[in-house]
């Protein structure tokens, strides 16, 4: 490497946000970067002086990432508390020569100060709701123009007109925004709004639900191929659907079902503003504003590993959350007329409500939140001999009694192992068989995932794997 070269890598890690530590094969702290210091406690001369073992067993570095990348020669990505006191994030790299491993490179980055901010963001969200709520009895313009945006939602609850207000005045701006809420309370219409409200309403809307495309075809879905990049691949190659959102906004419904590889080379799209098709090597420039959803704490989730940290902050720019039905019932008539509009429109005949279902309709609980309130009123309109639809036999989310697996005669060929089948197998056969009863009795995937105690993600790719599909 010539001077000017070390020069330049020089002031690079002297001059970066980041923390640095450059580690021998063996463990040696070999160099620092200036700010490491005061953010792990320790001179740099007793950094330099040390090893990673010692480092560690003095709780400077708890724990080291160093140790984990020689443990497991991969590249690794934790959370620090340093000898300060500090939280900070840190990823470390393996450097091999000849296969041997000679150089272990970490960065950290201070989260600390992000946190603060983060909490300073949610004071500032406090204060907003209680505006909101002291203005009520007069809305304002804004408040007012509302109305017209809000028809195809039927939110007219002051908790979802709050959120509506949320992001309207965001829309303009292509912060990231974080969708959380259970199953069902239709973050994909808010989101449907937010770009519709956005500068980029002419352009396309993207959705994508990472837990229904199979783990081995999400690279060249989400990032496109070259002709011949794989066996199988179209002659003339395929923009992913990050490339299909160019100028528009890209959601990704379910972001926590995401594989950690695929969070990696998504991190790597939102700070670049480019990605790489599959069997390519020439970057393409992407633009687009970017709109996550999902049902699961992402917070525990990162806790677990099972979500990058890093991505977790540039995802949660701006955080919204929708209550569940439950907590807004006085948007169940709206719901309730507009999706009786549309059944009769669909089947061409019009249906009428007994003034007797409105009691069932209000006073449920709706666990499955907008998504179940339809899937019932559409079996309730099916099920209705005449034009008046009046209350079905079962209840919201009463299970029929064929669905009680404990209930169920199985045949002893189920029960019993065959011939030579191995205890894998033998569990894959009674899971597909279970998937195939309920998946003929139960209206949705949501209804399916109710009834097994596993999150609907896993239904949808347990049925995808047996090529099973939900009777309508």
């Amino acid at each position: 490497m010539s001077e000017i070269d070390q020069c330049v890598l020089k002031t690079i890690v002297e001059t970066a946000n980041d923390h640095f530590f450059i580690v021998s094969g063996e463990g040696q702290v070999l160099d620092i970067s200036p700010g490491a210091e005061a953010v792990y406690g320790a001179p740099r001369e007793e950094l330099l002086g040390s090893s990673v073992y010692q480092l560690q067993q003095a709780g400077i570095l708890k724990p080291s990432i160093t140790l984990e990348v020689m443990r497991t020669r991969q590249p690794a990505q934790l959370m620090q508390v340093t000898g300060t006191g500090r939280r900070v994030i840190a990823e470390a790299y393996p450097v091999f020569v000849n296969g041997k491993l000679e150089r272990v490179i970490s960065r950290s980055r201070d989260l600390t100060d992000l946190q603060l901010l983060q909490d300073e963001y949610a004071l500032l969200q406090k204060r907003f709701s209680e505006h909101l709520k002291r203005s009520q009895a007069a809305p304002d313009a804004e408040e007012l123009a509302l109305d017209d945006a809000l028809d195809d939602l039927q939110a007219r609850s002051h908790v979802m007109r709050e959120v509506a207000l949320l992001l309207k005045r965001v829309a303009p701006s292509d912060a990231n925004v974080l969708m959380l809420g259970e199953s069902g309370v239709g973050k994909t219409a808010f989101a449907k709004q937010l770009h519709r409200w956005s500068r980029r309403h002419n352009h396309p809307f993207i959705e994508v639900n990472c837990a229904a495309i199979p783990e081995n075809l999400f690279e060249s879905e989400m990032f496109g191929y070259q002709p011949g990049a794989f066996s199988g691949a179209a002659r003339q190659g395929k923009a992913g659907l990050l490339e299909q959102a160019e100028g528009g906004t890209l959601f990704l419904d379910e972001i926590g079902e995401l594989p950690l590889l695929m969070q990696t080379k998504l991190l790597k799209v939102i700070q670049d503003g480019s990605l790489t098709r599959l069997g390519d090597t020439r970057p393409r420039k992407v633009d687009f504003r970017l709109v996550v959803a999902t049902n699961q704490n992402l917070a525990k989730q990162v806790e677990a590993g099972l979500f990058r940290l890093d991505l977790y902050y540039r995802l949660n720019v701006i955080p919204v959350t929708l209550p569940p039905l439950r907590d807004r019932r006085e948007d169940i008539p709206d719901l309730v007329e507009a999706c009786l509009a549309r059944l009769n429109q669909r089947y061409g005949r019009q249906k009428i409500l007994d003034n007797q279902v409105w009691s069932t309709l209000m006073g449920s609980d709706w666990p499955g939140n907008v998504r179940e309130l339809e899937n019932w009123l559409e079996r309730a309109w099916l099920s209705s001999p005449t034009d008046q639809i009046e209350t079905p036999d079962t209840h919201p989310y009463e299970e029929p009694p064929s669905t009680n697996v404990a209930n169920t005669s199985t045949p002893a060929s189920t029960v019993a192992l065959a011939p030579n089948e191995s205890l894998k197998h033998y569990l894959a056969r009674l899971e597909r068989e279970a998937l195939e009863e309920l998946s003929k009795t139960l209206p949705s995937t949501y209804a399916i995932a109710e009834r097994l105690g596993i999150s609907q993600s896993s239904v949808v790719r347990r049925l995808q794997r047996y090529g099973i599909k939900v009777a309508k």
